[in-house]
């Protein structure tokens, strides 16, 4: 007599974008454990591909600038995780994959972008990323959007705003809204592993506390044990300091710029909301900046001690 033999589903597979960056790292860390979905990263650099397949089993070459290295990566793929780098590369990057994601018929694309609740929004880098989802969702492919605000890793990464024993942002006084990674990444990974079926046409906002720069300067105070000043500096000293000794600054953080200046008249004051849809999607509230500070301790003692190092 013959035994039923029951085949196991093909698991879908999901190509994530920058997963040698922040959020992306945290992402496939957190992809990887699941064994209902098929992961693979990516990478411009060849040198870095053999220790990506090592680690996370699947790891192809993709170079956002290049098209022609669209196809192998994509193909087997089911859905994509759509995070691109900060300069305005961005716009003919997303255009791209987004038109070859259509050629090999993927099925679901989440989008990384900002925090526009408004849609008459004219800071440029913002206005971008909106027109990232008005072209996706021309496209045909089922989409979620993801709307963070300000990342509480920027504090310690990026244009670092924790330096020389000051926290310096270019708001003066004004609240933001502000996020941490590991909340974003947590919800992205919910999204990519239930599928266009749950979250097709979904737009989900991330945005947990909102504070200006004398509440995270005392918030870090306390948590670390070491005094930090509130550095509340106008829009236009970000350019000074960015661009200082930099022969070219990319469009992408001359709208940077532009934000601060819009948040601070007032054009921008939606940055300033509370609004988090992570209970919705995991069932917990989005970290406070204190429990984040907590997590983050030893790195911020580490910028602490090399700025009295220095």
């Amino acid at each position: 007599m013959k035994k039923n033999i029951v085949s196991s589903p093909i698991k879908p597979v999901i190509l994530l974008l920058g997963a040698t960056g922040q959020l992306g790292k945290l992402i496939v860390d957190r992809l990887r454990k699941n064994d209902t979905i098929s992961l693979r990263v990516t990478s411009r650099k060849t040198e870095q591909l053999p220790g990506l397949k090592k680690q996370y089993g699947d790891a192809v070459y993709l170079d956002l600038d290049d098209p022609r290295t669209f196809g192998d990566a994509l193909k087997g793929v089911e859905r994509v995780y759509l995070l691109t780098g900060y300069t305005v590369n961005m716009l003919v990057q997303s255009k791209a994959i987004i038109d070859a994601a259509k050629k090999a018929d993927i099925k679901h694309i989440v989008h990384l972008g900002v925090f526009t609740p408004k849609f008459d929004c004219y800071d440029p880098h913002f206005a971008w990323h909106q027109m990232i989802e008005v072209y996706l969702k021309n496209s045909g492919i089922s989409y979620t959007f993801l709307h963070p605000n300000c990342f509480m890793q920027n504090l310690t990464g990026f244009y670092s705003i924790v330096k020389n024993g000051k926290v310096r942002f270019y708001t003066n006084e004004t609240k933001v809204g502000w996020i941490a990674l590991e909340d974003v990444a947590d919800a992205s990974v919910k999204i990519l592993t239930e599928g266009p079926s749950k979250h097709q046409g979904k737009d989900y906002w991330f945005s947990t506390e909102s504070l200006n720069v004398s509440e995270i300067a005392q918030i870090l105070s306390e948590v670390i044990g070491h005094k930090f000043l509130a550095d509340a500096q106008p829009p236009e000293q970000f350019i000074k300091d960015f661009g200082a000794g930099k022969p070219y600054i990319d469009p992408y953080f001359l709208g940077v710029a532009e934000c601060f200046r819009q948040i601070v008249d007032g054009r921008m004051s939606y940055i300033s909301e509370v609004r988090d849809d992570l209970p919705h999607l995991i069932g917990r509230k989005g970290m406070s900046l204190k429990e984040w500070a907590k997590v983050h301790k030893e790195e911020l003692l580490q910028v602490v001690k090399k700025e009295q190092r220095d």
